[in-house]
């Protein structure tokens, strides 16, 4: 190879725009201490019905997305940048998770977004900051509530046959000095020309990808150094990972490298971009984790550039889309705002609403994208002469800060009222769709160019809700729209055009705890639960549980339920909560001066009895 790519990083590239004929040279020879595997893994892969089906099937030692809360993907943010937003915005707007760009020593060109992923070393240290500022983003985000999320590049090296990586590694084509025992030629798969084809297994998994030098992920010593890195990252707190261009990487080599973890509960999500006839699908990869949906990407560009949200009421059914427990799925993402295969922030109206609808929708795992505007592809963020990106400042110069709009940041405080709960009054008209979230929530989406005034039923509790697409609730009402549920669940909307409406139990008129009473309720059963959980805690420091019922504070720390320290170091309180409903929960420890520190890990669950005390007897995750 003799120059960089000029179409640069791997996942911008849609299949069908690749040649469908055979590169010129075709490598026929493996070295010799790896023959036998890739004959064996070349078998393994033909049989590829055989392998979805039984990694779909495969036991998950994670989270399961449905219990999980949404993550924001601040794409090119800088650690201090992403710190502070986990501190101010993140965590008070109930996201879970926020995903950084790849933390590794990379390439240094001419400040273009792609050299984060042409890897140099498995240093931590970026244009996007250092080790340490790494280490202080996870703790702070730690403390927020907010989990972190490593975008990983393991598929391959760089695409420069030389030169100096930011952290200032030398080196050169297929030689990589460290900073474990770095790799050298043997460790590359033997075939140094580019993919030609899509629709040839083998040279998708072991030819380059636009002159990337695609590593042997095969080999058991780079399974290793993979693994080593990735054990790095926990061990700084990293509780997840998204891996970058896995579909170029044999699903049996990210199975044994997810092995080696030293952490089996970290989430894992796979970028599989399928194209239509490949071989390569995304439900191959289930035995390591989950994938992304492309195809649900896809879809809510053409149904809301189309204007026809009628279809969108039974997406979550079809079979087309992998398991809902299985989808990690996104509007967009930094390469598909880029290519044009998604919606983008550059449309404006149809962009807001799609993640309206994604967040309020019940399928699959959520990331809200948070980029910045651009004018060319490979233009990068804001930055210094010397490559070093700025903070990212909202409401100023380039950055988007969509993670903060309300059709963001107010629906992913819908998403986390809602819950689990089943898509109930669905109604649809051309443009316009609606429906509810149990008797938790109710959205409308209105496409039309003309507002919509109509009266709905859903299965709300009687009282006085907050639209959270345009405003909040606040101590003496709304800030934006009020809502009026009557008695029986009816309520009259009026939606903006090419707008929206959403309501939930969380946001009420004046920031009450609870709805309205009916005039004539109906009657119901309740039980209490005894929250405890096994927490030590210094002088000042007191323990909350916090839930998505508004019995347990509607996931705000501020009104949490305290638990008591009579039997410490176990905490406990009771809460009397409505019979057989499903409660998602989580524990929270406040300092004397306010702070609060939100327990590690996915939201708990528990069933409420139908009668009696059920007591619960947590540890504290860390």
């Amino acid at each position: 190879m003799s120059h960089h790519p000029t179409q640069h990083h791997p996942t911008q590239h849609h299949p069908t725009q690749h040649p469908t004929h055979h590169p010129t040279h075709h490598p026929t020879q493996h070295p010799p201490r790896r023959a036998a595997l890739c004959a064996l893994l070349a078998v393994v892969l033909t049989l590829t019905g055989l392998a979805a089906t039984s990694l779909a099937a495969a036991p998950r030692a994670d989270a399961a997305p449905a219990t999980m809360r949404p993550a924001a993907n601040l794409f090119q943010w800088t650690w201090n940048s992403i710190a502070s937003e986990c501190t101010t915005v993140l965590g008070p707007a109930g996201y879970g998770f926020v995903q950084t760009s790849p933390p590794n020593e990379h390439v240094v060109l001419a400040g273009q977004w792609w050299t984060s992923y042409q890897p140099v070393s498995y240093k931590i240290e970026s244009k996007l900051g250092t080790r340490a500022e790494y280490k202080a983003m996870i703790d702070t985000c730690r403390a927020a509530g907010v989990s972190v999320i490593a975008d990983v590049v393991v598929n391959h090296m760089s695409g420069q046959t030389s030169g100096t990586g930011w952290a200032g590694t030398v080196f050169t084509e297929e030689h990589y000095p460290g900073p474990e025992g770095g790799y050298g030629p043997q460790d590359f798969h033997s075939c140094r020309t580019n993919i030609s084809s899509y629709n040839d297994r083998w040279q998708v998994q072991n030819c380059r990808l636009v002159n990337l030098q695609d590593l042997d992920t095969g080999a058991e010593y780079v399974r290793q150094e993979i693994a080593n890195y990735l054990n790095d990252l926990i061990s700084l707190g990293v509780r997840g990972f998204r891996v970058d261009a896995s579909k170029h990487i044999a699903a049996t080599d990210l199975e044994a490298i997810k092995a080696k973890l030293t952490d089996q509960s970290v989430y894992v999500e796979h970028e599989v971009i399928a194209g239509a006839g490949e071989p390569i699908q995304p439900s191959e990869y289930l035995g390591s984790g989950d994938s992304n949906e492309f195809t649900w990407s896809r879809t809510l560009k053409s149904v809301f550039q189309s204007g026809n949200l009628s279809s969108l009421a039974g997406l979550k059914d079809q079979s087309w889309l992998l398991p809902t427990d299985r989808a990690a799925v996104f509007v967009d993402n930094h390469d598909t705002e880029r290519n044009g295969e998604t919606l983008s922030y550059k449309n404006t109206t149809d962009y807001r609403l799609a993640n309206v609808f994604q967040l309020s929708y019940p399928y699959g795992w959520p990331t809200v994208y948070s980029g910045y505007a651009f004018s060319t592809n490979d233009a990068g963020p804001p930055q210094q002469g010397s490559g070093e990106v700025d903070d990212a400042v909202c409401g100023q110069g380039t950055w988007t800060c969509a993670h903060r709009w309300n059709e963001t940041a107010h629906m992913v405080g819908f998403r986390n009222t809602v819950g689990t709960a089943a898509l109930t009054n669905v109604w649809s008209d051309g443009g316009r769709l609606a429906y509810g979230r149990g008797d938790k929530g109710y959205v409308v989406i209105n496409r039309d160019g003309s507002a919509l005034q109509r009266t709905f039923q859903t299965s709300l509790p009687a009282g006085r809700y907050c639209d959270v697409i345009s405003g909040a609730a606040t101590s003496g009402g709304c800030s934006g729209t009020v809502v009026t549920v009557a008695s029986g669940g009816a309520a009259t909307f009026t939606v903006p055009a090419n707008g929206a409406v959403a309501l939930h139990v969380g946001q009420l008129a004046g920031g009450t705890g609870s709805p309205t009473p009916s005039p004539t309720p109906t009657p119901t059963t309740a039980s209490q639960v005894s929250f405890g959980v096994n927490a030590t805690t210094v002088w000042g420091q007191n323990v909350f549980v916090v839930g998505d019922r508004p019995e347990l504070g509607g996931w705000a720390p501020a009104n949490a339920v305290p638990l008591s320290s009579a039997t410490y170091p176990v905490w406990r309180a009771s809460v009397t909560l409505p019979a057989g409903t499903v409660v998602q929960y989580k524990y929270v420890r406040k300092e004397s001066n306010g702070a609060v520190t939100w327990e590690s890990g996915a939201n708990r669950t528990v069933t409420v009895p139908a009668s009696g005390v059920l007591t619960l007897t947590d540890t504290w995750r860390s």
